[in-house]
């Protein structure tokens, strides 16, 4: 398991799992960010990814994303 934050651009993931505390974990879950969902990096810009995840498209900062293990 890696964090997010070291996924390639343009690879399709799997999340493993969402760590950070609950209203962390809450927070990414209601944005897709769920256990078992595929999720691929479209860009990175300064540390920030932008990602796909359930046919959307979310920038999430490298704080977060490194608490989205794949």
């Amino acid at each position: 398991m890696m964090p997010l934050t070291f996924a390639n651009v343009g690879e399709e993931n799997m999340i493993k799992k969402v760590g950070g505390n609950p209203e962390t974990r809450k927070f990414l879950e209601n944005l897709g960010f769920v256990a078992g969902t595929s999720v691929t990096v479209i860009n990175e810009i300064g540390g920030n990814v932008i990602v796909n995840v359930k046919e959307s498209r979310i920038a999430v900062s490298k704080e977060m994303a490194s608490k989205i293990m794949i």
